[in-house]
């Protein structure tokens, strides 16, 4: 055991010991940041535009401060990038997380210099629980990866500006960026695939111990290692310990990636987006992420189904209850406020506040009233594939509309490691895991309004080419599980296995 493990263990008690202790002041937390953003705010543009001054209760801040997107709240980001100051929070940003989001177009995240110990320190959190817990501190002594877009950022009204994971990346500390792969030259090549050609050949050799990144482009990264090495990760890394992952829903990439793997190893899921770290798994043995309810975030909470409402219900942390989806808002200390993130959430439990992310909130399906979430699907599939032995490397869902009564099916685009033996048997399994979980979709199916779902399976590969296709290859970038139209679709069909 070398220096930084010996040293890691006390850090990681000390850190686990404050964190454990702030599960049980989380709603007392939670109202002293609102009053500590409201307060700093007050003489901001928008705290002036929205009588930030008159403002003493939470209650008084829902009537004045409307729920937003992104797009309704650009005139102020504009603002911002020519350079003003003192708008939507004090001064200007110290940079601009700039995200082509599933949402939105092209999106200009501010980050303050309040708000950017939200986005490392939560990371490094996530980390020392799972010491302090586990008593594995050995991870910290080989290399470390993570699997993220590039560094180099651009200025922007005098705002220097880039991908999260970039601007992260320049926040490494001292004493793990010795340990940290790929080097920096590799890590801002834009090429998705030249850039990972390059990360295998300079990791394939090394001591690898921490693997992160998004689950699809961390499979991609061991599929290349297994192609060049022929060996299983395991084999080729034996001191690979600790998985860390973010941005989709692991299960479907779960049997995969452990498959490729070779061997069980721990796994820390986190809930990281340009707008802030919402959320991280403390536990390996409780089930939900602990929500971040001491970091410069206040959170609101909207009952999923009523976030399009012009006027939703809006609580606050202390009247969530357990197995309500809903969409998640946020207020931070970089000047967002009551900023629709596009994500929703269902708490897995208040003691303490933990939770799950079940999809997102402009990702469904209800061309017939069904309103199917994302947290559904997934489910229904990987109970099906669970059951019949079943590997999926990807897969997304949309409605196809035709005329006549019974006509009309929801289309599974899947994407097989290995394909069900009885295929139409497996399409029983998925549609009854469906209708178990959406009452709505099983009235529609029993009314024979809609058929039962089909699956198109997709070639090799075929998902990797679409995503190269529309220049969304590699990063943070994810495939939607669920579209209302079928613009996916039609792009999807070059790559059907015919």
């Amino acid at each position: 055991m070398n220096l930084k493990s010996l040293l890691a263990k006390p850090f990681a008690g000390y850190i686990y010991n404050r964190i454990k202790k702030g599960m049980e002041t989380a709603v007392a937390d939670q109202e002293v940041i609102f009053k500590d953003l409201i307060k700093t705010a007050k003489d901001t543009e928008f705290g002036k535009d929205h009588g930030f001054e008159n403002i003493k209760t939470y209650e008084d801040f829902k009537k004045q401060v409307p729920i937003r997107d992104y797009e309704q709240i650009k005139s102020y980001i504009t603002k911002v990038k020519q350079g003003q100051a003192n708008i939507l929070w004090k001064g200007k940003p110290i940079y601009f997380a700039k995200t082509s989001g599933t949402t939105s177009g092209v999106k200009y995240i501010p980050i303050s210099k309040e708000s950017i110990s939200n986005h490392i320190d939560s990371a490094r959190n996530a980390l020392l629980c799972y010491i302090a817990e586990s008593g594995n501190a050995n991870f910290t002594e080989g290399k470390m990866i993570f699997l993220s877009g590039s560094p180099e950022l651009d200025r922007v009204g005098g705002v220097p500006t880039g991908r999260l994971s970039g601007i992260v990346n320049h926040h490494v500390p001292k004493y793990l960026r010795s340990n940290q792969l790929p080097d920096y030259e590799t890590n801002c090549i834009e090429d998705w695939e030249t850039k990972l050609d390059k990360i295998v050949q300079e990791t394939i050799n090394e001591d690898m111990a921490l693997i992160s990144g998004i689950p699809p482009w961390m499979q991609m990264y061991f599929d290349r290692l297994t192609q060049v090495s022929g060996k299983k990760i395991a084999d080729l890394f034996p001191n690979f310990s600790v998985m860390v992952y973010g941005g989709v829903n692991f299960e479907p990439y779960r049997a995969k990636l452990f498959d490729s793997i070779g061997k069980k190893i721990d796994s820390i899921e986190t809930f990281p987006a340009s707008e802030g770290f919402f959320a991280f798994q403390d536990s390996q043995n409780a089930e939900g992420l602990l929500l971040n309810t001491d970091s410069g975030i206040f959170f609101e909470f909207v009952p999923a189904g009523e976030i399009f409402n012009e006027n939703p219900t809006r609580l606050s942390l202390k009247d969530v209850k357990v197995g309500e989806n809903y969409a998640l808002i946020i207020n931070n200390n970089a000047g967002l406020w009551a900023y629709n993130i596009g994500d929703t959430v269902k708490f897995v439990s208040t003691k303490p506040y933990r939770l799950v992310v079940t999809g997102r909130t402009k990702h469904y399906i209800s061309a017939f009233g069904e309103h199917v979430i994302g947290e559904e699907v997934e489910q229904a599939l990987m109970k099906a594939a669970n059951e019949d032995n079943v590997k999926i490397i990807e897969f997304t869902v949309a409605p196809m509309v035709q005329q006549g009564e019974g006509k009309s099916y929801h289309e599974w685009f899947i994407e097989f490691e290995n394909a069900p033996s009885d295929l139409q048997g497996f399409i029983e399994k998925v549609d009854n895991n469906l209708r178990q979980k959406n009452v709505y979709y099983d009235d529609l199916i029993a009314g024979n309004i809609l058929q039962k779902l089909k699956i198109t399976p997709i070639v090799k590969n075929g998902f990797i080419d679409y995503m190269k296709s529309i220049g969304k290859l590699g990063g943070q970038n994810k495939l939607p599980r669920l579209s209302n139209d079928r613009k996916i679709a039609d792009a999807l069909q070059p790559f059907v296995n015919q």
